[in-house]
């Protein structure tokens, strides 16, 4: 009997992760990407560790934290460089159980894809959910190459879901924020800063380290929808930072102006019924698009993907020899034989996984949104309150800031399997 069948539309971080974890629980895999080849975007991603520990189910925490830079103490400042607060990576790492951790994202997308035998990712090929499938049929998904069918489909497909929109045709999707971010890597800066955060008026700038040496910088301000520079990206952040505290020029003015990457933001305001339908589950942005303000987007994309294997369930036979035989047996229809796994387990599980996720990343959502609306406040007066209540509420000590973060960082995956058999960070 065949092993039970998925297709991956999007190869991301959330959809990459997904294969692996389906992968290990015996499904065959197919990822299907419409980019010509796994290049993501010159950027880096904080995990926390609650991705880490997620991570670990599937055996790769350990070598995401071997490439990746801890996250030192740092805190938040003013544009003049005043600290209205600072945070302890200690302190972080006993309440949460680990530090966070900064990585490029295309170290990540590489171990990722690595875990995966040969021919497994398919670059080059949109695709398109056609059939969502349910009791007796399975999805269908069409691409140039012809219609793939498939025991369950996943989308992770980014923001702009198509197959979401076939899903849930009537929800409104995410809405646009009003924010607009800059991203950018530059070469080894060439003297020590700690990490940092620093608050404006309806402007925000932060600073982290990579693993080698590399800085990863980020910026945040209030634009119209789909507004862009009239030159270039890098005049723009000059023009909105270039008068802030040391590190922020030297770091803009060491930035390629074509590697600065501009984006706008959109969130889920009004969250889904439900991350899944027929066989179908939506996982990452496709589901719960949410602010960068808490650092949790790619976070939750791999929190998705191991919870969603966890209730797709394990295929009823075949250890890793079979798995790898297996492997390129997702194909098109009429390519396969009798499916493993039954409708009825299938359509338990996916309604598990959507009880499980919608929730807490519904919940996320909302916070983040909160955390952007004090970042987007532009009155003087305001900012001053704002500042000042930053202030106070640091005096307490770290304990107060982190506490912020609690039922988010210290979440624990449904299965405890850390297969590199360390001890939890």
């Amino acid at each position: 009997m065949d092993q039970p069948r998925a297709l991956v539309i999007g190869g991301g971080i959330g959809g990459l992760t997904a294969a692996v974890a389906l992968r290990q629980r015996g499904w065959a895999v197919t990822v299907l990407e419409r980019a010509p080849e796994l290049a993501p975007v010159g950027a880096g991603l904080a995990l926390a560790p609650n991705a880490q520990r997620a991570l670990d189910v599937i055996g790769l925490g350990d070598q995401v934290r071997a490439l990746s830079a801890w996250q030192g103490d740092g805190g938040l400042r003013a544009p003049s460089g005043r600290w209205l607060s600072r945070t302890s990576s200690e302190a972080a790492a006993d309440r949460f159980g680990g530090p966070v951790v900064l990585v490029h994202r295309a170290t990540l997308v590489s171990l990722l894809a690595s875990a995966l035998p040969e021919g497994v990712v398919r670059t080059g090929t949109a695709a398109e959910l056609t059939d969502v499938g349910g009791d007796g049929r399975p999805a269908v998904v069409s691409t140039p190459d012809g219609a793939w069918e498939a025991e369950l489909v996943v989308a992770a497909d980014g923001i702009r879901s198509a197959a979401r929109r076939v899903l849930f045709p009537d929800h409104p999707g995410p809405r646009y924020t009003g924010l607009t971010t800059w991203r950018m890597v530059v070469p080894a800066f060439g003297r020590p800063f700690a990490p940092h955060e620093t608050w404006g008026r309806g402007r925000l700038w932060g600073t982290q380290p990579l693993k080698d040496g590399r800085v990863y910088a980020y910026a945040m301000a209030t634009a119209p929808e789909g507004a862009h520079a009239p030159d270039d990206e890098r005049a723009e952040l000059r023009r909105l930072f270039g008068g802030w505290h040391d590190p922020v020029p030297g770091i803009i003015e060491a930035a390629d102006p074509a590697q600065v990457l501009r984006n706008d933001v959109h969130e889920m305001a009004e969250p889904l019924p439900a991350y899944h339908r027929g066989r179908v589950a939506l996982l990452g942005d496709a589901a719960h698009a949410m602010q960068p303000t808490l650092g949790q987007g790619g976070n939750q994309a791999i929190e998705d993907a191991i919870v969603l294997a966890h209730h797709a369930g394990p295929a009823h036979h075949g250890g890793p020899a079979h798995q790898a035989e297996s492997a390129h047996y997702a194909g098109p229809v009429g390519a396969f034989g009798t499916a493993a796994a039954s409708a009825a387990e299938l359509a338990a599980g996916l309604a598990s996984y959507s009880a499980d996720r919608l929730p807490r990343t519904t919940a996320i959502v909302r916070q983040a949104t909160r955390a952007g609306r004090m970042t987007a406040v532009g009155n003087p007066v305001a900012v001053a309150v704002r500042d000042a209540l930053i202030v106070a509420v640091s005096r307490f000590g770290p304990g107060l800031i982190l506490r912020g973060f609690a039922g988010i960082a210290d979440w624990r995956p449904p299965e405890h399997t850390y297969a590199s058999g360390t001890p939890r960070q």
